[in-house]
């Protein structure tokens, strides 16, 4: 089996960043010497991850990136031969958003969403200071070897 990542576009607008989105995404999986996993990408609007956000953490406002790490959860049986790792959402809206504030293009922003996501979906998180430093270099040395870096 090899690894599999899915991605849904639950807006009707085209993406063509996601293509790029995708290969940064494998590069990840392969940087982490990873096998037989997979997960989804779901591509989405402010309205959408506002109430899953709101639904799941209580939080009552839209968000950038929202993830739903399977292997957090003890009550699943998981097939032996596979990690499916879970759901990554990331609003497009705020995406674009993010982008212009920024002053980069739409494509660092969904592939560094893309790849934040991807490492929580592994466990990692930036709730201290360590932590957010250890997770943040594992993205920056993926977008980095993939050519994608901040700009201005």
């Amino acid at each position: 089996m090899n690894n599999k990542i899915e991605i849904f576009k639950n807006v009707k607008e085209d993406i063509n960043e996601l293509e790029i989105v995708e290969k940064v995404l494998y590069s990840a999986i392969k940087k982490e010497n990873l096998e037989n996993i997979s997960f989804n990408l779901i591509i989405v609007d402010n309205n959408y991850i506002h109430e899953l956000n709101k639904t799941y953490r209580g939080i009552d406002r839209e968000t950038d990136v929202i993830t739903f790490a399977l292997e957090d959860e003890d009550t699943l049986v998981m097939p032996s031969d596979e990690r499916i790792l879970g759901d990554v959402y990331i609003s497009i809206d705020r995406a674009k958003q993010q982008a212009q504030e920024y002053g980069h293009s739409l494509l660092r922003e969904l592939s560094f969403l893309a790849v934040h996501g991807f490492y929580h979906l592994l466990g990692y998180d930036h709730q201290t200071k360590q932590d957010e430093e250890i997770m943040f270099q594992k993205q920056e040395e993926v977008l980095e070897e993939y050519g994608i870096r901040r700009e201005g």
